[in-house]
């Protein structure tokens, strides 16, 4: 039987200063429980994540995998229970008061996913935009009007500046929304699901808009989303599972020897600090991985093999296991992966939380 195979990732297009500026977002151990009678729910159960200056990362993962809980977080509108969370710069976990009101109105931009929660519905779009620069204390007079006028240019909604929300589309109550989130020059923009209530060309049309504000403005962006048309517009997605991130897909054009471009789509495992790792799904169902799996280390690669026994499915397997013969330190081939030396500890790899 082929084994599963990671391959250590590369540190193609790394560099030594990259490394070593700060992110606007570096998520370690990050833990969010809450408590309602008497019963206790982890929503975040050690997340890892980390976003460069400049970046645009989509968070994909199921309903209830922490995705939602992750962006309140890095907003300011909730406090992990345990961990380490910085955002350009600030301390999510010791801000105060006063801190934590001048970090959302300035540092973080957020976008909803319900319409009505972004924009007020008695002003236009012109007037939101002022008002959240009013509240900030930004700007006044004419450099107001100037950065309400560009904004809403670069959004393509520049048209529309004097209709107020209910006379928009929903794309266009989303792209004054995330000029709003922008008016005050945040460092980091989030989005939560914002392309939720609207139809797969609408979602399409904000999507690019906010990659557009992402390549005109540098401003980093994190949009959490179950959107899979997403990644037609990112080129990292992250996806988070039971809580904490599981896997990464990195998207790059390449040039052949031909002069032709063509999209490359690489898929990593995330690797946290004490070496655990969540196989995909897919992977496990395709070896029928369960319990307890066999490590095999070769120069350039770590090997994962089934650890239980298996009637070979072909002549093919059948011929390989003859020839393999019993597995190192095993006494008969029937020792299957009961010998020592293949608990979970040891190998680092924990299973899911579902396998478990």
């Amino acid at each position: 039987m082929t084994p599963v195979t990671l391959p250590r990732p590369g540190a193609e297009g790394s560099s030594a200063t990259a490394a070593a500026r700060e992110p606007d977002v570096l998520c370690v151990d990050l833990v969010r429980i809450f408590s309602a009678a008497g019963v206790e729910v982890q929503a975040l159960q050690g997340l890892n994540l980390r976003v460069d200056p400049g970046e645009l990362v989509a968070v994909v993962g199921a309903s209830g995998s922490g995705k939602s809980t992750l962006l309140t977080i890095l907003s300011g509108l909730d406090t992990p229970t345990a961990g380490s969370a910085r955002v350009a710069g600030h301390d999510l976990l010791s801000m105060g008061a006063r801190e934590r009101v001048a970090y959302r109105r300035r540092t973080v931009g957020f976008v909803w996913q319900q319409t009505q929660r972004n924009l007020l519905p008695y002003l236009t779009a012109a007037e939101n935009l002022a008002l959240a620069m009013e509240v900030a204390r930004t700007r006044r007079g004419a450099e107001r009007a100037r950065r309400t006028s560009e904004l809403l240019d670069l959004l393509a909604v520049g048209d529309i500046a004097d209709r107020r929300p209910s006379e928009l589309s929903g794309g266009q109550q989303q792209r004054v929304a995330i000029a709003v989130a922008l008016a005050n020059e945040p460092r980091v923009l989030l989005a939560d699901e914002p392309t939720g209530e609207l139809d797969e060309a609408t979602s399409a049309e904000v999507l690019e808009a906010m990659r557009s504000v992402n390549e005109e403005l540098g401003v980093t962006t994190l949009i959490v989303t179950h959107d899979p048309t997403v990644s037609e517009h990112v080129r990292r997605t992250v996806q988070i599972r039971d809580g904490r991130t599981s896997t990464e897909v990195l998207r790059s054009t390449r040039t052949d020897e031909h002069g032709q471009e063509h999209a490359i789509a690489e898929e990593f495992a995330v690797l946290d600090r004490v070496g655990r790792l969540q196989l995909p799904t897919e992977f496990v169902a395709a070896l029928e991985l369960r319990d307890r799996v066999r490590l095999g280390l070769e120069p350039d690669r770590i090997e994962v093999r089934p650890g239980q026994d298996r009637t070979p499915s072909t002549a093919a397997e059948a011929e390989d296991a003859d020839r393999s013969g019993p597995e190192p330190g095993a006494d008969s081939p029937d020792a299957g992966g009961d010998g020592d030396g293949d608990s979970d500890d040891a190998t680092g790899i924990a299973p899911r939380e579902e396998d478990r």
